[in-house]
This record gives structure tokens, sequence and C-alpha cells, in this order.
């Protein structure tokens, strides 16, 4: 019964919906033909009399919108109808639409992409832990206030004494051998004390993680290892019964006992990690014996902390610098000067965030740039779609809706189209997403590209596309709907209201050619700057030079067996045709890696009390200078009787020269370094290290066969007089061939090697000229709305210019000359701005001034040249109006 009940009361109410339309339809046919005899009793044809009363009173759409209103229909009905009654006036406008949608989406995506970037970086870097804001990075400063790694002694001293940290955990990214002994795959891992997971608040997706006195009591006893959610479902198909199987790692048996859950990377912003090992099997992994955790000089580990409930970040660093004193004078052997911080993550130097801030910064301000002009754009267009709509408002009002009713009609239809701008906006910034990965540097590394598009960011996007939407469609069509009815039934909404919405659209555009200006001309000085740099000489050749790394630590090889190796491999490599020179080495230049330094004294040189002499080096072959051709000025190169055996000698840069000794001959000098003293026996011209914009910094080489230890690294370099191709192959083939166990890495041209880093510069000026790209259209496209709309107001007076004799020329003229006008003021205003703004870029620039005439007058020449051409198809159809046509038009 209640059933029935309640569709008969359905089919009531259907029926008297319908019966009321009926009546609403008969009632405006009666109006509408009122006015046509009306009309035609003044004297026009019955043709002319209907188009006139459709043309004063609107579309019967409009006038069943306004009888609806002063019949008072239910809220959630009249909602409907809203909708109902908007999607049909948009669906009319359908150019308008679909330029309003496309402008916000672009908007929206190019922000909800950039915003994606810097939340997984900046706003939320660890991804997975619990409170993750309370986490922070505990990092060791030396005497001169740079950062460095932290002993294991070190962290235990500061982890037992400071009690404003509720935990407190070690974690080394390491390169790791998994495999069997016929072939390994290498697999980037971290070595992290026992009570990691539990300090994150990571829980296991499957099995169980690390205990802290399971793993932190004794060294390389614990062979465990827990594997990410990715690397389970790629290598083991999400099989539960991995748990308690045993993989090898550098060639030991390690028991899987874990898998971490999904959403888990690791602990080091942007970068992805595979498995997880405890810290105290690094000596193990690392093939440095079981010492290394006991010796405090040995800096590796990186640290984190969580602080305690209460505790803020001032409070906890307050109390590690200050026990880090205690350490510096109670350990002053090892910690004198030394000191420790506390920073948010994503200020430390954990992970690629760092190198990611200012090219972030750069691309926030020019998302702010590109999200003003689509604000400006898409008020353009609702201006002129109130505008043309005046005709509709005047019929509503006068027929006794309220303002507020028309507000909310336009909030409406002004809501589908932020439904739709939402919507296409996280579909950009869905296919975007993985974009990082293009701008991140060819390497190893395991960065994190496909940045995850989560709730906090599609919540940003439909909120940003909502805002601009309203704001932009509500401040245009309160212009008209806010003017006296009585005053807009009087000119039909023509006249005044036509002069004053032309001039607030001019004003749009002119400040969307600015911000497109703005937009330009950071992006020209970006793009200045990367070619500058780009044109840096290194200090070394780097034409027909391959590379690849090598890490020999996951073949638990010692001293003797990895100098047995490299010989070897060197032999072969020179043995094959089109190989001219063979050398190796534990660092690349220019590449990521921070390279290593050592703690220098030299003879006769005192340094200030604060002077940091731990200076960065490199371990090479001989021979190494020669391929890479990097000149020796002063004494001689290694030999290769320059090994173990032989006495310490080492070679010194210039800078090295002019810092510590100054003038008369280096070579004889004795340096003390790695416990011993070394003799100088050569000085090389100065080379860039870690970037081409570097100042010269002192460095020095060492024999790699008096000093190399397998966990320092090894890259091959190969000079060929073949190509780099088949130089690739040969170093990769033969590599593999003298130790398949070995993991080949990072095999490239030694010229690609070093644009990896530019990556830098080349993100900021690669993404910020494609974004003002899309400002320098977005502004384009303003002016040619502005410009087609103005000739269309102005068609009957440009037909009557023309009817009173005007040469169509001068019509072309002067609709070209108010096109150019606005680009004009917008270029001059915009030429301003940028040179206040461009003076914050000084830091990012090289070679380039921030007021730079060059690009301000050849941005100023390309904004001037694209507001012509858009201004040239309006002023063409203004050329063409047909006089009788336009007397016609009102």
């Amino acid at each position: 019964m209640r059933t029935l009940r309640a569709w008969f009361l359905r089919a009531a109410g259907l029926f008297h919906k319908e019966r009321r339309d009926r009546e609403l339809a008969d009632e405006i046919e009666s109006n509408l033909r009122m006015h046509i005899d009306d009309n035609v009793r003044a004297g026009m044809t019955p043709a002319e009399a209907q188009r006139q009363a459709m043309l004063k009173f609107g579309s019967v759409e409009s006038a069943k919108e306004s009888y609806r209103d002063q019949r008072g229909i239910p809220l959630l009905e009249s909602l409907w109808q809203d909708v109902r009654f908007g999607l049909r006036m948009l669906r009319k406008s359908a150019s308008f639409t679909a330029l309003a949608i496309l402008t916000l989406a672009l908007g929206v995506g190019a922000n909800a992409t950039v915003f994606s970037w810097v939340r997984t970086l900046l706003l939320n870097p660890l991804p997975g832990v619990v409170a993750a804001n309370h986490v922070v990075a505990l990092e060791t400063l030396a005497p001169d206030g740079s950062w460095e790694p932290t002993s294991y002694l070190d962290f235990r001293d500061l982890r037992d004494n400071c009690k404003s940290v509720q935990a407190m955990s070690v974690t080394k990214p390491m390169a790791l051998a998994v495999g069997d002994t016929e072939s390994v795959e290498r697999v980037w891992g971290e070595a992290v004390s026992g009570n990691f997971f539990e300090m994150l608040g990571v829980k296991p997706a499957l099995g169980r993680f690390f205990s802290t006195a399971e793993v932190d009591q004794q060294q390389n006893a614990r062979p465990l290892v827990i594997l990410s959610h990715a690397y389970w479902l790629s290598h083991y198909h999400a099989d539960p019964g991995v748990i308690g199987a045993s993989v090898r790692i550098n060639h030991f048996p390690y028991t899987i006992i874990g898998v971490t859950p999904e959403e888990f990377h690791g602990s080091m912003p942007g970068l992805s990690f595979d498995a997880w090992v405890p810290a105290t099997m690094y000596g193990q992994l690392a093939s440095t014996g079981d010492n290394t955790l006991l010796d405090r000089k040995w800096r590796t580990f990186r640290v984190l902390a969580r602080l305690a409930p209460g505790v803020s970040l001032g409070e906890a660093r307050a109390e590690v610098v200050s026990h880090a004193k205690d350490m510096a004078r109670d350990d002053a052997n090892t910690n004198e000067g030394m000191s420790a911080t506390l920073l948010p993550m994503w200020e430390s130097h954990y992970g690629i965030q760092g190198s990611m801030l200012g090219p972030l910064g750069i691309l926030m301000a020019a998302c702010a740039l590109v999200l003003l002009i689509v604000c400006a754009n898409l008020a353009n267009l609702q201006l002129a779609r109130a505008t043309a709509r005046q005709k509709e408002f005047v019929l509503r009002l006068s027929l006794g809706a309220s303002r507020s009713r028309l507000i909310r009609q336009v909030l409406t239809e002004c809501s589908l189209v932020a439904v739709a701008g939402s919507l296409g906006g996280i579909a950009i910034a869905s296919w975007l997403k993985g974009t990082l990965a293009w701008f991140l540097p060819r390497s190893s590394v395991p960065a994190l590209g496909h940045v995850p598009l989560d709730i906090g960011v599609l919540f940003f996007a439909i909120t940003l596309a909502f805002a601009v939407a309203l704001v932009s469609g509500l401040a245009a069509s309160l212009r008209v709907i806010g003017r006296n009815t009585d005053e807009m039934l009087k000119t039909g909404g023509r006249a005044s209201s036509s002069a004053h919405s032309s001039r607030l659209r001019g004003l749009l555009a002119t400040s969307e050619m600015a911000l497109a200006v703005v937009a330009m001309i950071a992006a020209g000085l970006l793009l200045e700057s990367f070619r500058n740099v780009s044109k840096i000489r290194p200090g070394f050749d780097a034409q027909q030079v391959v590379v690849a790394q090598l890490d020999l630590s996951a073949a638990s090889y010692d001293a003797q067996q990895a100098n047995a190796f490299y010989q070897r491999l060197q032999q072969e490599l020179e043995r094959q045709p089109g190989v001219t020179a063979v050398s190796y080495a534990d660092y690349v230049p220019l590449s990521l890696s921070g390279g290593s330094w050592e703690k220098l004294e030299i003879r006769g040189y005192v340094p200030t009390p604060s002077e940091d002499m731990d200076i960065y080096r490199s371990l090479i072959s001989p021979g190494y200078f020669n391929l890479m051709k990097i000149p020796i000025f002063e004494g001689r190169d290694f030999r290769s009787s320059d090994d173990m055996n032989a006495p310490p000698v080492m070679i010194v840069n210039q800078e090295f020269v002019r810092r510590f000794i100054g003038t008369g001959t280096a070579v004889g000098r004795q340096v003390h370094g790695w416990g011993s003293w070394f003799t100088i026996i050569g000085v090389a011209a100065d080379s860039k290290v870690f970037r081409l914009n570097e100042s010269p910094a002192p460095y020095f080489y060492v024999p790699m066969r008096q000093i190399y230890r397998p966990e320092m690294g090894l890259a091959f370099f190969v000079h060929t007089s073949a190509s780099n191709d088949s130089a690739l192959s040969t170093l990769q083939r033969e590599a593999r061939a003298a130790a398949p166990t070995i993991p080949v890495f990072d095999v490239m041209s030694l010229s690609d090697e070093i644009s990896v880093s530019l990556f830098t510069q080349r993100i900021s000026a690669g993404l910020v000229s494609v974004l003002a790209g899309v400002a320098l259209s977005l502004a384009a496209l303003g002016l040619f709305g502005v410009m087609t709309y103005s000739v269309a107001q102005r068609t009957n007076e440009i037909g009557i210019r023309i009817a009173l004799g005007a040469q169509r020329k001068h019509v072309f003229a002067m609709v070209l000359g108010q096109g150019t006008r606005v680009a004009l003021l917008g270029i001059t205003i915009g030429t301003l701005a940028a040179w206040a703004v461009t003076r914050l870029m000084i830091g990012a620039l090289y070679g380039v001034k921030p007021g730079d005439p060059g690009t301000f007058c050849a941005v100023s020449l390309l904004l001037l040249a694209i507001a012509l051409l858009a201004c040239y198809v309006p002023a063409r159809r203004a050329m063409r109006v047909d006089p009788m046509v336009a007397l016609k038009y009102e």
C-alpha cells in the first residue's frame, strides 16, 4: 500500500507540474502575442513586429524563468531548474562555453601539477608516515657551517641524551647487488637502525619490521631485509609466501621478513627505495669490516628524529646544539668545532628537494601569473556574455524577478563551468603528473618521478576552479545586474552599458598583456642564463669520452682484489678497436654524487680557527689527466709504480696552490691526510667539479692504487675514435664480462653526464617557457576576444561611417589602432613590472642581468607582433562590414 501511495503521489505531482507548465506556456504566449499586436498597430509588418518583440524581451526560456520567479517554486525544484536552464544557456553559447572551460582547465591543470610537485617534495615529503610534520632531520655541521653526515657513535650519544626528541633513527642510502652468483640487479636500499619504522609510524603490509633489540646490538649479526611493496609486486608477484625466503644481497644470504605499505617510499623526499637492511650490517655490505660503526670519524649516516609531544622544533634544536657542543669538547680529537642542528624535512639535505627549491619557487610564481591571466580572460568572457544577456536580465527584472534570483542563476552557470573546468584541469594534471621524471637528470638515483594526485591535490584543483569561475563570473554579472532597472529599460541595455563594459574589457586585456610580458621576460632571462651556463668550458674535454660506474662493494672485494679487477678491465678495454685511452676514478666530474673530501694539514700553512680544511678530492689512475685533456703545469703525472708500496703522493689544482701555498713551487710540499704525509708531485689546471657555474675551489688528486677501498665506488672512462654508441656498448659488455656479479650503472657519454649538472637550470627555463607560452596564448586570445566583441558592438557605427564615405582602409586602421593602444599600454606596464620582479631572480641567473635590454626589447617586439596578429582578423572583419546590413543590425 505504501508503494502504491508513493507512486500515486508522484504521479499527481508530475501531473500538477505538467499542468503548471501548460499554464505558464499559455501565459507567455499570450504576453508575447500582445506585444506583437502592439507593434503591428504601430505600423510594423507582422514578421518585423515578432522579431522586435523577441529582441526586446529575450528568449522564451528567459521569460519562463521570470514567470517561475514570480510564482514561487520550491527550493530544490528551483535549483534543478537553474541547472537545466544553465545547461541550455551554455549549450546555446557553445563557443563561450568551450573557451571558458578550456581557459579554466589550462590554468587549473598547470597550477595543480606544480602544486602536486610542491606537495610531494615540500608539504608531504614522507608519504605513508604518521604525523610526518613531527619528523625532522638532524644534520652535523662542520666548523665552517656546512652540513655533513653523522657518525654512528655521535648518533647514539645524541639519541641517548636528547630528551626533547621522542625517537631518533639513522639511515644510509645504499646501492645493493641483489641476485645469485650468475647475475645481479642493482637495487637502491637504506641501511637503517632497528627503530626506523617504529619511529616513522609505518606498519608492515606483510610480515614484520626490525626491532631495536634485534638488530642494534651486534654488528653483522642479523642479515635481514624488508622489501618495498612495488618490488614485492614486480619480483615476487605479491606472493605472501615470500616471508622467510632467502635472497642474496652483495653475495650474502639475507632473510626477507616484511613488506612495506604501498604508499611508503623511504625517508628521503622525492626518492624511492626498494629494500631496507639493518644499519649494523653496513660493514658487511660495504666491505668495510666490523669496526666501521665504532669509528667516530666515519661520518656516513643521516639521522631522522621525531619530536616529543608538545616540544617545538626550536626547543629541540636548542637541546641538540647544546649536546653537540658537549660532544665537541669531550671528543675534541674528532669533533672539535663540530655542531649539529634540526631542520624540517623540506629544508634538509636529504633527497632531491634541496636542488628543486629554486625551480619550484620560480614555477610557483609563473603559475600565479598564468592564473591571473586566466582570471582576467575568464572575466572578459563573462563580461561579454553578461552584456549580451542584458535584454534577458531586463525582461526578468521587469517581470518581477529579484536581483538575488538572477545572481543565483549566474552562480549556477558559473558552477557548471567550474565543474567542467576542474575536471579538465584534473585530467591535465593527471596527464602531466609524470612529467617531473622528464626533467629529472638521467641517473640511477631512484627518483620518485610519478607524483600521486592525492585528495589534497584534487581539493586544491576543485577549489581553485570554483574560486576563479565564481569570482570572475559574479563580478562581471553584477556590473550588469546591479544597474538601475529603469535606466536599462530606457536604453535597452546598449549605449552606456556597452561603452562601460568595453572600457572594462580593454582594461582586462591590458592586464593580460602586462602579465604575459612579465612571464615572457622571466622565461627569456632563464633561457639566456641556461645558454650561458651551457657554454662554460668545464676545464676538461668531454668529447668522445664515455663513462660507466661500477659498485665493487657488492663483490666483497678487498683492496688487492679490487686493484687486480680494475687493472684487468683496463687491459681488456684498451684492446678493443677504436679505444684510444682508458682510465678510472672514484668520482665523475659534474655528476650528481656529492664527491668525497679529506681533512688535510698542509705543512707551512696555518688555518684560521674557523677555516674548514675538508678538501674535496678524487682517486684516479695514471693517464686520467691525459684522457681528460687536463694540463699539468708543474711536476709530473702519476705512474703505475705509485702503488701501496710507494711513498704517498698527490697532485693539486691551481686554486689549491693559490690558497695554501702562494708563491714558490708547490712540488715537494708535504700534505697530511689519511694518517700519512703525502708529497705534492704536480699541479694540474683548475676544472669544474660539481657545477659548471661554480667558482674555483681547492682540489687534489691521489693515486687510486694507494688509497682505494671498494666502498668508494669506481668509474671507468673510455676515450674512443669511434662513435659514442659503439664505445658505450663496448664498455658495458666488457665490464659485465669481467665480473658478471658487479652491477654496472649510469653508462653514458661524459657530455650527457655534464648535462645532468644543468638540470635545475633546465627545469626552470623549460617549464617557465612552457607556462610563458600558455600565458602569451591566453593574452593574445583575450585581446582577440576584446577586439572581436568591440567590432560586433560597433557594427552599426562602422556601417554609418562607411555609408557616410569613410574608406575601408581607415576603418581597418581605426580598429587596428584601438587594439594596438591596448597592447602597447599592457606592454609598457608589464615591462615596468618585470623590471622590478626580475630583481628577485638574480640568484637563478648566470651571465645575464635581470634588466637585460636585449631580452626586454625582444619580448616587447614579440608581444607587439602577436597583438597586431590578434587584432588583424577583427580589423579585417570591420573593414568588410556591409552598410545596409549594419544599419539594420539593431
